[in-house]
């Protein structure tokens, strides 16, 4: 009975993932963005390869549906209906093209994805549109999960201030975690197996908020930001050559010796 509540996992396991549930959303309150990615690592690092995006889709849908009803007064209604429109178009895309990748692949699809959003700036273009913003970003989820930096990307060209800003990025992400668990339920991923640590994850996350909401003024953003980079690129690097390793340097069969007649 017990086992239901760490997934088969180990409970060694179990707390580890429930410790970053906390951080992951403490993080991103705190510093509006990063903690879906450092969770979305964790996952890929701990988690059987088929099961690392739908899961954290749904742990992300619980955590991100917390903090935006925690943050409801703050959020700008009026930014919803573009990107919503969007991110049903790149959810239905995505479902349609998504196929089962081997483990290695998803490693690396996951490392270079999250290497990428932290180094990187996204295209002018998602900065721009909330409607291409939730097309791709969407599109984006359905293979590699942690998309947060690129509606982030947007939210922060709208110059909101930190709690608008916070609470609308919440508001997006709720809302395309929520479709692209309903996408992954018509696909078929048997989400009750996981129900139990899922439900725990999103509990954790929703006490990560709750801690994370008391520091949203009194952090150094700054030197957090440089922090996170760096603890995300080094996730990242690991889970690249994890996945390479396994795909491109995975032991050879051993040759027939032959024997004598």
């Amino acid at each position: 009975m017990m086992e239901m509540w760490h997934a088969g996992l180990g409970w060694p396991t179990a707390i580890t993932l429930l410790a970053f549930s906390f951080l992951g959303s403490f993080i991103t309150i705190a510093f509006g963005i990063g903690g879906g990615a450092v969770m979305l690592a964790v996952l890929a690092t701990l988690l059987p390869a088929p099961a690392i995006i739908p899961v954290h889709g749904l742990v992300q849908l619980g955590s991100n549906a917390g903090r935006a009803a925690i943050m409801t007064r703050y959020m700008r209604f009026d930014l919803l209906g573009p990107f919503a429109g969007g991110a049903l178009v790149g959810i239905l895309i995505g479902g349609s093209l998504v196929v089962q990748l081997e483990p290695g692949w998803i490693q690396m699809g996951v490392g270079l994805f999250i290497l990428w959003s932290v180094l990187t700036k996204p295209p002018a273009f998602l900065r721009r549109s909330g409607a291409v913003t939730g097309t791709v970003s969407s599109f984006l989820t359905m293979f590699f999960g942690g998309t947060g930096p690129f509606v982030a990307t947007y939210v922060k060209a709208q110059g909101l201030d930190r709690h608008a800003h916070v609470a609308t990025h919440a508001m997006f992400m709720t809302l395309q975690h929520l479709l692209k668990t309903i996408m992954f339920g018509i696909l078929g991923f048997a989400f009750s197996i996981w129900a139990g640590l899922i439900a725990l994850l999103i509990a954790a996350g929703v006490l990560g908020t709750l801690a994370g909401r008391l520091m949203l003024a009194k952090i150094d953003d700054r030197r957090f930001g440089i922090v996170l980079t760096v603890v995300l690129s080094l996730l990242a690097v690991r889970l690249i050559y994890a996945g390479a390793s396994d795909v491109f340097f995975a032991a050879a069969p051993e040759a027939p010796t032959g024997g004598t007649n």
